[in-house]
């Protein structure tokens, strides 16, 4: 039986893996460009431009992109089930002069409601559906938490990557038997979604989908051993240039999407 995963175990190898590689830079600038759009959204849509959003960071981790959010004067509520994970957020936000926009809550993202006063404007529900028992449920919880004509926005681990890697591996016995996780790699997700639910339970909560991006649309498939010469500048302009156009977009080891609740 999968249960919410929880990172105080691997807090710090978590961090070094995923954030302080070449995966991670790319997740950072595609979907950060994401985000600019959705805060011009948002600022364009406000009765008052120039308000102070509250942005919540749902299982936030070390709250990297809502850290970018906060430099331009915006309130932060990041909540996670690991205690571990909050405190190496904790450090890196204070280093980085932003504790005063932050509220840090230890808690899972289903509980998160107990501890806003209002509605937010936006929620940042970044990889962390792959680790969670119900993330149908969960999302649907978040969705309720923000406003009228608020923002959702929503990385998840995509299906369609994790099978197309398995297949060019030559996994065919693994990908026969349905692709069960494999406990010995820590930090691969628990599970994947296909994009086709995900946007699913958007449209189906009443929201319109703004806006897709495929993550890692090429990169994790790059054989390792006849890699031929670029430079990390050229895989960034890659990976932006292909990660909003099919077919890549859909082949993404991850796919951002955000969506906007209706303001009546």
């Amino acid at each position: 039986m999968i249960r919410d995963r929880n990172f105080d175990d691997l807090a710090q190898k978590f961090s070094e893996n995923i954030y302080g590689t070449a995966k991670g830079l790319i997740r950072q600038t595609v979907v950060w460009q994401d985000l600019e759009q959705i805060l011009h959204t948002l600022d364009a849509t406000s009765a008052e431009p120039g308000t102070v959003l509250h942005v919540l960071d749902a299982g936030g981790g070390m709250g990297q992109l809502s850290q970018l959010i906060a430099k331009r004067g915006h309130k932060i509520t990041l909540c996670d089930l690991s205690g571990e994970m909050l405190k190496l957020a904790g450090a890196e936000i204070a280093k980085n002069g932003l504790l005063e926009q932050y509220r840090l809550i230890h808690c899972p993202v289903q509980q998160v409601d107990h501890y806003l006063d209002e509605p937010v404007d936006l929620i940042l529900f970044h990889a962390v559906m792959e680790w969670l028992s119900d993330p149908r449920a969960a999302l649907e919880h978040l969705m309720k938490q923000l406003k009228p004509g608020g923002i959702v926005s929503v990385m998840f681990y995509n299906h369609n990557g994790l099978l197309f890697k398995n297949l060019i591996c030559g996994n065919l016995t693994h990908v026969e038997q349905g692709m069960p996780h494999r406990k010995r790699f820590k930090l691969q997700p628990q599970s994947a979604q296909t994009p086709e639910e995900v946007y699913a339970w958007l449209t189906e909560g009443g929201f319109t989908i703004l806006g897709k991006t495929g993550v890692r649309t090429f990169h994790d498939y790059m054989r390792t051993d006849r890699v031929g010469e670029y430079s990390l500048e050229q895989l960034l302009a890659m990976e932006q240039r292909l990660c909003r156009q099919e077919p890549y977009l859909s082949l993404g080891r991850y796919i951002h999407v955000y969506a906007q609740k209706p303001l009546q």
